[in-house]
């Protein structure tokens, strides 16, 4: 095939992935709900992966504080592999069923917090010890596979498939595997913020501004909120630490600010 038949035929593989993502909306909700309930009362929405999985939900865990300015230890990804495996696979580290235990123990998890699997294969040992030591000790549990009738479906609280086929390299799942993953993560992290009160309207109003660009959007944040010019937001931000919730609080015409956790 040519780079252009290679790449169109990726590309209609990849309407399974929206289609997949549909089916599964309303177990991605209660996911979401489960991760807000978590949040709110103090606990810790804790993912756990290998390979693939693993990276993609450090990544989204990554990103949390930024978006949402929340501490680094309420989203946690385990990966097989450690911090090694964030950058490189390490392949035979998914099969270490005691490497996810004793992560989950030196993290001493409790039942205010939840515990997601991903695993495309839905057998990875290293994510299915995980999900049952976490079910001994009475921890909500969510299991997320690309795979009918997998036994990490079977083996979590609430199961959430992903059902997007084969893939065009068969067995390579960073491919559509991987984005229904990503997509996933996205939907269950997003919903929880927003359940939450991390938001107003669809603006990202706890964001932490720790570059310039960002110190631009929290400036057209309060734009959008209030009827303070560009220089006037800036000013304000500056004096209120970069704090779009308590510049809004303070401006005279602006209306309640929604409360958060």
């Amino acid at each position: 095939m040519s780079a252009r038949e290679i790449v169109a035929l990726m590309n209609r593989e990849e309407e399974a992935v929206l289609k997949a993502m549909h089916a599964a909306e309303a177990a991605l909700a209660t996911a979401a709900e489960k991760a807000a309930e978590a949040f709110q009362n103090g606990g810790r929405i804790i993912y756990v992966g290998a390979g693939t999985s693993g990276r993609t939900a450090a990544a989204d865990s990554a990103e949390m504080p930024p978006t949402f300015g929340i501490d680094s230890d309420r989203f946690v990804a385990i990966v097989a592999g450690g911090t090694t495996a964030k950058d490189r696979a390490i392949e035979d580290a998914e099969d270490d069923i005691h490497a996810s235990i004793t992560a989950l123990n030196e993290m001493s998890v409790n039942r205010k917090d939840i515990v997601i699997g991903i695993a495309a294969s839905g057998s990875t040992p290293f994510v299915l010890s995980a999900i049952n030591h976490a079910r001994q000790k009475g921890i909500w549990t969510c299991g997320i596979a690309n795979n009918r009738g997998a036994k990490l479906l079977q083996l979590a609280d609430h199961a959430i498939l992903l059902d997007t086929g084969p893939e065009v390299l068969t067995g390579s799942t960073r491919l559509k595997a991987g984005t229904s993953q990503k997509l996933a993560l996205n939907r269950i992290s997003t919903s929880a913020m927003v359940l939450s009160g991390k938001v107003i309207e669809n603006l990202m109003v706890d964001v932490k501004a720790k570059n310039q660009k960002l110190k631009e959007r929290c400036a057209r944040i309060v734009c959008e909120l209030t009827s303070a010019t560009r220089d006037e937001a800036w000013d304000l931000l500056e004096t209120h630490h970069w704090n779009i919730r308590e510049v809004i609080e303070h401006f005279p015409e602006s209306e309640s600010v929604p409360a958060t956790v």
